[in-house]
């Protein structure tokens, strides 16, 4: 077990993703920076695995940043632990498939999302996906993970609440 303070990083562009972790509290945002602008394509929070699977699983350097939005705990497992779990326990491997599964159905929703929807739709998504958190993330976060800027989110708000 690990606690991450608010605003701590798990990983920082240009590291190894050697880790994986369950996060039994707290929320994190994942991010890349371009052109030195911030943006976020995914929350990590209660219940979900956490890891820069492209930077994982072939261990090369990541692109992308983890960061707490809040004080959090988490499992952690490295790398090689992992491994050994595949290997060792019965069905370990069917649960890594199953865990990595999931996780491709919704990294492709979220690409078609982003492609075929509008921004209220995608807004109304985030909604949608993240209800029990949508509070406790900061508005301009939720600004860059639907693609606007935040005045623009604010409006949406308002357009959707008449």
């Amino acid at each position: 077990m690990r606690e991450i303070k608010k605003n701590d990083y798990f990983l920082k562009e240009g590291q190894i993703s050697m880790q994986i972790c369950f996060i039994k509290k707290g929320l994190f945002r994942y991010y890349i920076n371009q052109e030195g602008e911030e943006k976020t394509f995914y929350f990590g929070h209660e219940g979900c695995f956490m890891t820069d699977y492209e930077s994982f699983v072939p261990q090369i350097s990541t692109l992308q940043n983890i960061q707490a939005l809040e004080d959090s705990i988490v499992f952690i497992i490295s790398y090689n632990d992992l491994q050994q779990f595949y290997s060792k326990v019965e069905n370990g491997e069917r649960f890594g498939r199953l865990a990595l599964e999931y996780e491709i159905i919704d990294v492709v929703k979220k690409l078609k999302s982003f492609y075929k929807d509008s921004i209220k739709q995608r807004y109304e998504s985030f909604i949608k996906n993240y209800p029990e958190v949508q509070q406790r993330i900061p508005q301009y976060h939720i600004a860059s993970y639907v693609g606007v800027k935040p005045q623009s989110l604010s409006r949406i708000r308002k357009r959707i609440l008449l």
